[in-house]
């Protein structure tokens, strides 16, 4: 089901922003957080987090937690970081649906029927999530089982089970 939900030319240029990490640019400017949200037909960017906006934060995965709204439906795009068994640290693209069961029924219809437009120019992510309840994924081991095998740190503090 189609929504008519455009997607706002900005969120397509932050999506490209995000996809290809310039190893000369500044990673201070680096882009960690976009949230998005539908507003008047179109998908538009809410709030973008950089990583000179998270220095101060202890735990990127519990700062994105926390922008988690009980009530409202949001698109997002996590900039993750995480380290596998192998040693290897990896960053991902993850993008999330949250549509928790406490926001009206009409804007999770919306969201959900909107999804596709935005999945359209999201290619090259790797991660996509659909969360309605902090039970989904809002554990470090439920995420981490979500992004990849073996995954024992996210946003460098470790997963319980390794």
């Amino acid at each position: 089901m189609a929504s008519g939900v455009t997607v706002a030319d900005e969120v397509k240029d932050i999506i490209s922003d995000m996809k290809v990490v310039k190893t000369d640019a500044n990673q201070m400017e680096r882009i960690r957080l976009v949230v998005l949200e539908i507003k008047e037909g179109s998908i538009i960017i809410e709030k973008i987090y950089r990583e000179k906006d998270l220095t101060e934060v202890d735990d990127v995965f519990k700062f994105f937690l926390g922008l988690l709204d009980p009530n409202t439906c949001r698109y997002m795009l996590y900039d993750c970081h995480f380290e596998t068994k192998e040693s290897s640290k990896k960053e991902e693209l993850v993008f999330v649906m949250w549509a928790p069961e406490s926001s009206p029924i009409k804007a999770k219809m919306q969201y959900a029927s909107s999804k596709d437009s935005l999945k359209k120019i999201l290619t090259g992510i790797k991660h996509e999530l659909q969360m309605n309840d902090l039970s989904d994924y809002g554990t470090r081991d439920n995420f981490a089982e979500k992004v990849g095998k073996g995954v024992i740190k996210v946003e460098g503090h470790p997963v319980t089970g390794y």
